[in-house]
């Protein structure tokens, strides 16, 4: 039913509002809505006519306060006014609003009792205020005092008045500020209220119209006898009755007991169930019964005693950033995942301390009700990355149950940004309970999406996945930030390759993927998807082939489908490094910045390290994490940058690199109650060693310039780690000689890697010489190279990028010198490196040979070239590499196109192609 033009508060007709209420604010876009499903009626329900209802709140949230008017003994006294009074909290910052004191009678000499409910503790009260609207025959009233007790805090006030609110009587006001007499407070029991409902059978005869009681049990004692009542028509057959009841603390709740007293013929009633649910922390247990309470039926008894079976509640709370723009308007969610399963996806709506939730510096407190879910292992945090300004900085997650102690909180650190232009661009993370190298426990999922080549395959719809694995399932994971950024995503014949973070699920045995069929061209045609995890070293091929649409098909929009092969690809390990940068003047860069990782076991990749975040501020630090081979014993790195971008000069402070390996950790033993008792100091040395992951770190420290105007001007630097006397720092000298013929030299940049048997320098710049113009016809360059000590050299790379006019260049030799040991290594190369001479080769691979080798005499029949001829040969390895380009319109190219060859051993270095055949050495 709906209220009608002209209805107003003196009506005496019922109102129920069964749905809820909206409300637009239009000047921020935003609806919210505010479920009631109850009675606004004297004679209804709790006869309650005003209500304090939260955004999203279902169900009951407000504290209760019992509110005592007493009405002066003086003549005329009472008063047929409508009666209000405003509560005021402590020094007046909050307060409840205007309350309509509805059913009271007001006559002298009388108290009227209420009980009020508002969704704000407010107790102690700073002051109340009382006072009417002046309206019936006389409206003149004299209150004598009010008396305000508030059961959560178990503090009773009096707030004294002893004064006439009448238009004609004394100073003429009819609202008064009523101040508290301190003397008179008292502190009762403390009691937190809760919210009871009662569910009646839909059977036959189920309900009853007999006095129903209720007592509960906690683990620290019992309540009162209650007896259910309020306005309605109770225990009615299929009825929902929900009271709100004030309980002590109990503990943890253990069962209820429940009954009748009347043992007429038509008194039986049929229990289907009860729940407690506390109104402020929405801690929540629930009573099954399925039984008759009937001197009739079942066992002829009136008493049920009924078992606890609570659900878990975790208390969550959720600290934004301090930074500028840390706080976001977008919908958050979040999942607990623990040891016996997870809560599901849980938005956010309910904040328990803040009216914006999510504000710059924020710590938002959230109720999550739950079955229990075992130790909480991850927290799942991300957002619908709707609005503007949706970007959002997660300092960290807390989480304990219900009951636990402060101490006991659980923090998942996060200290990054959910943002599609920040960081990583990811807008959801999972969390572990780990400070120290928490990126190395999630796996990376690499989901390449390929769309059909059909007319009208795009689509604009938002798609999603979820991956099921031997050891669980991922939550539904929407692909909306992508690692190729090609914005337009799902286009007609294109790729789009998204990573999601999670826990290990173990080997992939199917994927769901579907959208949600918003936007203009909804409809999807998915040609398939491939997913690589290189912690296990695994490679899925999911066909499909087929249209997700409503229009098309079968008219489905998500699809389950399996893999056709699994391919083994090569395993990779997590790495995190961390980047700071120092506290100087101009220390920071735009550059693009550069690592590779050096161990017992080998070396990475050179790594890009970058993000969409302005990195490599002055006194920042980042953190990166990144997947490479597992090189062991880590025993230097490599890092700099390429001098992009405007003021590209760098000071790096210091390098982590952290990655996992097992280890043993001492704990602490579980004490066995049934040994004898032992002494206290024994019991607590009392330790086992348990085999578990745990974090290696490396600390590499640096505190130099990485520009070509300070120090040496060198942009690339080797480090070692802290606390290491294995390597050292060395100098090689390089001295390359440019043939002596018509047309030898280069303008040319020329750049060399030197490799030995501890690893190789990385490609240099062979920037600086004794020599004004460089590789100049006959000449010889001298160069510095600092590096990590290489051991015995092997073989060395040498290039020149083509990239000036005059680029060709014909190389006679090149000589090392060793100055540690005083060691000379004689590389000869006697060829060109450039594309319109010899074979075309503008990168040569060479090997040392003896010195006694070069000084033969060349002259005698040409034995010396043909007998290098045959040294390099026997040292190299011929690899023939074919490239197929695409049969598509436009798909050549005219850019420089490389390729680098991994093996076990090593990898070719970035090989620039003008013929298909290369040497490279062993």
């Amino acid at each position: 039913r709906t209220f009608e033009r002209g209805l107003n508060t003196n009506c005496i007709l019922p109102l129920v509002l069964s749905l809820q209420v909206l409300l637009d604010d239009m000047g921020n876009k935003s609806l919210y809505e505010f479920p009631i499903n109850r009675w606004f009626a004297i004679d209804e329900d709790d006869g309650k006519i005003q209500r304090d209802i939260l955004v999203g709140g279902s169900e009951p949230t407000g504290i209760v306060y019992h509110v005592q008017v007493v009405t002066g003994k003086v003549r005329g006294a009472g008063t047929n006014s409508n009666i209000h009074m405003l509560m005021h909290g402590t020094k007046g910052l909050k307060n409840s609003g205007k309350i309509f004191l509805q059913g009271g009678k007001f006559e002298r000499g009388l108290t009227d009792i209420f009980n009020v409910e508002i969704s704000a503790l407010l107790s102690p009260l700073s002051r109340v205020t009382i006072g009417h609207d002046n309206g019936g025959v006389s409206a003149g009233w004299y209150c004598e005092k009010i008396v305000v007790f508030c059961p959560f805090t178990g503090i009773e006030q009096t707030f004294p008045c002893s004064k006439w609110l009448d238009e004609s009587e004394g100073d003429g006001l009819i609202e008064r500020e009523l101040y508290e007499m301190v003397s008179l407070r008292q502190r009762k029991q403390k009691k937190h209220p809760w919210s009871l409902w009662i569910w009646t059978s839909d059977l036959p005869g189920a309900g009853t119209d007999a006095s129903v009681y209720f007592q509960i049990y906690g683990e620290k004692g019992k309540s009162d006898e209650m007896r259910l009542d309020n306005k309605a028509d109770n225990f009615e057959q299929g009825q929902l009755d929900k009271f709100m009841v004030e309980l002590p603390d109990l503990g943890k709740l253990t069962k209820c007991r429940i009954w009748h007293e009347k043992r007429s013929p038509f008194a039986g009633w049929h229990l289907s169930k009860a729940s407690l649910m506390k109104t402020l922390t929405k801690e929540k247990f629930k009573f099954p019964c399925e039984r008759w309470l009937d001197t009739n039926e079942d066992d002829n008894e009136l008493v049920r005693e009924l078992p606890a079976t609570g659900d878990l509640i975790y208390r969550v709370t959720v600290c934004t950033g301090k930074f500028g723009g840390s706080g976001t308007d977008a919908t958050v969610f979040l999942n607990l995942i623990g040891d016996l399963g997870d809560t599901g996806e849980r938005t956010l709506v309910n904040c328990k301390n803040n009216v914006n939730k999510f504000e710059k510096g924020n710590m938002d407190e959230f109720i999550i009700e739950a079955v229990s879910i075992g130790q909480v292992r991850r927290v799942r945090i991300g957002h619908n990355g709707r609005g503007g300004g949706c970007g959002w900085y997660l300092e960290k997650v807390m989480v304990r149950e219900e009951g636990q102690a402060e101490s006991q909180v659980v923090e998942f650190p996060c200290g990054r940004w959910l943002d599609r232009n920040e960081d990583d661009g990811q807008i959801v993370r999972e969390l572990v309970p780990f400070s120290d190298g928490q990126r190395l426990y999630n796996v990376s999922y690499h989901v390449s999406v390929k769309t059909g080549s059909v007319s009208g395959g795009s689509s604009n719809s938002t798609v999603f996945a979820k991956l099921y694995g031997e050891k669980g399932d991922t939550s539904k994971m929407m692909l909306v930030v992508s690692d190729n950024n090609l914005r337009n995503y799902f286009e007609v014949g294109r790729v789009d390759v998204f990573t999601v973070e999670t826990f290990d699920i173990g080997q992939i045995s199917r994927l769901m993927i579907g959208h949600n069929n918003e936007g203009m061209n909804a409809g999807w045609f998915l040609d398939s998807v491939q997913i690589m995890v290189p912690a296990s070293g695994s490679q899925y091929m999911f066909p499909s082939h087929r249209w997700l649409c409503k229009d098309e098909a079968d008219g489905k929009t998500e699809v389950v489908i399996y893999p056709s092969e699994i391919l083994d690809i090569k395993q990779l390990i997590n790495y995190e490094i961390t980047v700071v940068t120092g506290d100087v003047s101009f220390a920071g860069t735009n550059a693009n910045v550069f690592i590779q990782i050096y161990g017992g076991k080998g070396k990475t990749e050179v790594v890009n390290l970058a993000s969409r975040s302005n990195n490599y501020e002055r006194a920042t630090t980042e953190i990166f994490k990144i997947e490479a081979s597992n090189v062991g014993k880590i025993f230097k790195v490599r890092i700099g940058h390429d001098e992009a971008g405007i003021g590209s000069g760098w000071f790096l402070e210091k390098v982590y690199v952290k990655h996992l390996i097992m280890g043993m950790v001492t704990k602490a033993k579980k004490k066995d109650d049934k040994k004898k008792k032992k002494k206290k100091k024994e019991a607590e040395e009392e330790t086992e060693e348990v085999m578990q992951e745990i974090v290696q770190t490396y600390v590499f420290p640096c505190s130099r310039w990485l520009s070509r105007g300070e120090e040496d001007g060198e942009l690339v630097v080797e480090l070692l780690p802290e606390d290491t006397d294995q390597l050292e720092e060395n100098t090689y000298e390089v001295c390359v000689f440019t043939g002596d013929m018509l047309g030898a030299g280069t303008d040319a940049n020329v750049y060399i890697n030197i490799y030995g048997e501890n690893g190789d320098t990385g490609e240099r710049l062979l920037r600086k010489s004794g020599n004004l113009n460089k590789f100049e016809s006959g000449q010889e360059d001298v160069f510095t190279i600092t590096a990590i000590e290489l051991g015995p050299l092997r073989k060395l790379r040498i290039r020149q990028d083509n990239a000036a006019s005059y680029s060709s260049w014909y190389l006679d030799r090149v000589e090392i010198v060793d100055t540690k040991d005083d060691t000379t290594y004689y590389f000869p190369c006697n060829r060109w490196l450039a594309v319109d001479e010899d074979d075309g080769q503008i990168a040569r691979e060479l090997v040392p040979v003896d010195e006694a080798f070069m000084k033969r005499d060349d002259d005698e029949e040409g034995t010396g070239a043909a007998t290098l001829g045959l040294e390099q040969k026997g040292k190299s390895l011929g690899q023939s590499l074919k490239i197929k380009t695409g049969e598509k319109k436009h798909a050549g190219t005219d850019a420089n196109v490389f390729a680098i060859i991994y093996g076990e051993k090593d990898d070719t270095g970035a090989m620039k192609y003008s013929t298909s055949s290369i040497i490279v050495a062993l």
